[in-house]
């Protein structure tokens, strides 16, 4: 049964000029505003160059800055009608070792990561090869080998040579180790980590996780080690009608939150540096 996502959202957005929703989510305390001016201009509406965006109670314009997003309702203003991106979204599944592959994969991610990246937990028991709670996530989605494959994703593997015959979206580059707990999250979009905002990890949900805020275990990106993610130089390509796909799917409610944690997870574009607020402020 779909997670209902709208029922727990404090902060929630409207076309200015129709009062029409436009969508919301759930600000646990990490999201800044120039997170969520990235994310309505660039992920979620089609705007014009001279948009903006106010917090309706106070009155105050949005800037592209390190405040922190005040929960409450918010009004977008734009000179032509506000139209949502066509840009698709995908649904995850837990992804399970069933192949020699993905045993591989299971097992260079434990051997590099050695504790869940995104709580910190470290697993104890690695000395006598117990791996309880503890699971390797693809980041790509397994389930999407297709679109892996279509947009040749592959390229940005940099630990596999020219492997004959294989997408390389097993690699250990395209893994990360978690907590059972949170892999389940994660393939269900309740949080994300934005490799823009220093891996800056993002839940979507109320929670006790303590991951909110937290920052992405530098172990599973040492610049130094071969087999750390890669640094992908695109996001998924446009070309899917968004909507229509929506109204058919029984996710309809969820669609904020799913486009924003997919794209965020996606890791930032090759040679992107700069944090969001160098990006805004040129």
């Amino acid at each position: 049964m779909p997670i209902n996502r709208a029922a727990w959202r404090n902060v929630q957005f409207y076309d200015a000029s129709t009062g029409t929703a436009l969508g919301g989510f759930y600000q646990k305390g990490s999201l800044t505003e120039a997170t969520l001016i990235w994310i309505l201009g660039s992920v979620v509406l089609i705007l014009d160059d001279q948009w903006t965006v106010k917090h309706r109670e106070s009155g105050r314009t949005i800037t592209p800055s390190s405040n922190l997003i005040v929960p409450g309702d918010y009004d977008i203003y734009n000179a032509e009608p506000i139209q949502l991106s066509n840009e698709a979204w995908f649904t995850r599944l837990i992804s399970h070792a069933a192949s020699g592959q993905e045993d591989a994969f299971r097992d260079g991610i434990r051997a590099r990561d050695g504790k869940c990246v995104i709580s910190g937990e470290v697993n104890e028991g690695v000395e006598w090869g117990v791996w309880a709670g503890f699971q390797a996530a693809h980041a790509f989605p397994l389930e999407h080998e297709s679109l892996w494959i279509q947009y040749n994703y592959g390229r940005w593997i940099t630990n596999m040579g020219d492997v004959v015959g294989s997408s390389k979206i097993n690699s250990i580059q395209n893994g990360l180790l978690m907590s059972e707990n949170l892999h389940t999250r994660f393939d269900q979009y309740l949080f994300s980590v934005n490799p823009d905002d220093g891996y800056k990890i993002i839940t979507f949900m109320p929670n006790n996780w303590g991951i909110d805020g937290r920052i992405l275990d530098p172990i599973c990106r040492d610049p130094g080690n071969p087999d750390r993610e890669p640094v992908f130089e695109t996001d998924f390509p446009s070309g899917t009608d968004m909507m229509a796909t929506l109204r058919a799917e029984p996710y309809s409610k969820e669609r904020f939150e799913m486009e924003i944690a997919s794209r965020l997870r996606r890791t930032a574009r090759k040679g992107r540096s700069s944090s969001l607020n160098d990006e805004f402020s040129n």
